[in-house]
């Protein structure tokens, strides 16, 4: 098995990454911070004022190896990838299914009962937690209400008709959400899904783990020779990685939601870990974003049990793995895309 490489997070305004014969050398104002080898690193996201050595992007590029440029507060401007690897045919027919409408269709619906499967599951564990009988009875309910919805996909005659279930089942979801949140109820309120900017610090942090999941989602596809920006669920969009975004939908509850929560709840992340701005705009702070960023590279490292391949693998893999079965799928290896839905 492929061994999970680490994505090296550089936050701090003004460092600067240069490379060193075979490691990455992270500065701050010309002093050395971190030296690390190139060989543990899978990709390099950085954040806000970092500056990048041409001689570093160039050897990131000749080995496949991602760099990302986002903004201070965590949203994504940019990506950077050496030449398009993999087969081609595979490309062609991924390219050939999203122009066909019944094609999309198909791989849509898969995306779709991913995501509510596990929104469900989220939903019944957080019923069993709950302290106040009502809450549990609520969430319990959200729960029933998307299993009812989810057969209704098959009978999707279009991808507008799936889009519209897919937005029900996100809708229920997060209008439960805010009763899943048991820490500082002043500070963490949550009163639906907001962005761009988040308008709280529960969004804030949905938000910043949303982009780096989308990210992890990218470097997958393209891993196994997929192209990020054609996707089947989400509209084709300049600049927007599509196929990214489907394949996140399935990881958001299990992965990034369950993440979120526990930050809050334990209390690793506090009031204090986060900026308000002039416009009502909230943002993690610089140590808020650190905390974060820990706590989902030790995510990563937890293992479970693959639902599809029975067998313990660390949750960092997950996203790849998912990538390989979607583009057997596509080749015609297997009859259908099996969500990640663990148990």
């Amino acid at each position: 098995m492929e061994p999970i490489l680490n994505t090296l997070y550089v936050m701090t305004e003004g460092a600067y990454l240069r490379l060193d014969h075979d490691t990455i050398v992270v500065e701050v104002e010309k002093e050395k911070k971190l030296q690390v080898p190139l060989l543990h690193i899978g990709g390099v996201m950085v954040f806000g004022n970092v500056l990048v050595s041409p001689f570093l992007i160039h050897r990131l590029a000749e080995e496949d190896r991602s760099l990302v440029f986002m903004t201070h507060n965590g949203r994504f401007k940019a990506r950077m990838k050496g030449p398009v690897s993999g087969n081609v045919l595979l490309r062609a027919e991924q390219f050939r299914r999203s122009t066909d409408a019944e094609a999309a269709l198909a791989v849509a619906r898969m995306f779709v009962a991913g995501k509510g499967q596990n929104a469900r599951q989220m939903l019944l564990r957080a019923a069993r937690d709950a302290n106040e009988p009502a809450n549990a009875g609520h969430l319990r309910k959200t729960a029933e209400f998307i299993a009812y919805r989810l057969p209704s996909l098959e009978k999707a005659a279009s991808l507008d008709e799936a889009r519209g279930m897919e937005g029900e089942i996100t809708r229920a979801y997060f209008e439960s959400f805010g009763l899943m949140v048991k820490a500082d109820s002043g500070a963490f309120t949550f009163d639906g899904r907001n962005r761009r900017p988040p308008r709280d610090p529960m969004n804030a942090i949905m938000s910043f783990l949303y982009a780096m999941l989308a990210g992890d989602c990218a470097s997958a596809l393209e891993g196994v020779g997929l192209d990020p920006q054609v996707g089947f669920l989400h509209a084709h969009r300049p600049g927007r990685f599509s196929l990214a975004l489907d394949l996140m939908e399935e990881f958001r509850a299990p992965i990034a939601d369950r993440l979120a929560l526990a930050l809050v709840n334990l209390r690793t992340v506090t009031a204090c870990d986060f900026t308000r701005h002039e416009g009502g705009s909230v943002t993690l702070n610089e140590p808020g974003r650190k905390k974060v960023v820990i706590a989902y590279q030790e995510c990563k490292r937890e293992e479970l049990t693959h639902p599809t391949l029975d067998r313990k693998v660390p949750l960092g893999l997950i996203p790849h793995l998912q990538a390989r079965i979607l583009a057997r799928y596509l080749r015609g290896d297997v009859a259908s895309y099996t969500p990640f839905m663990p148990k």
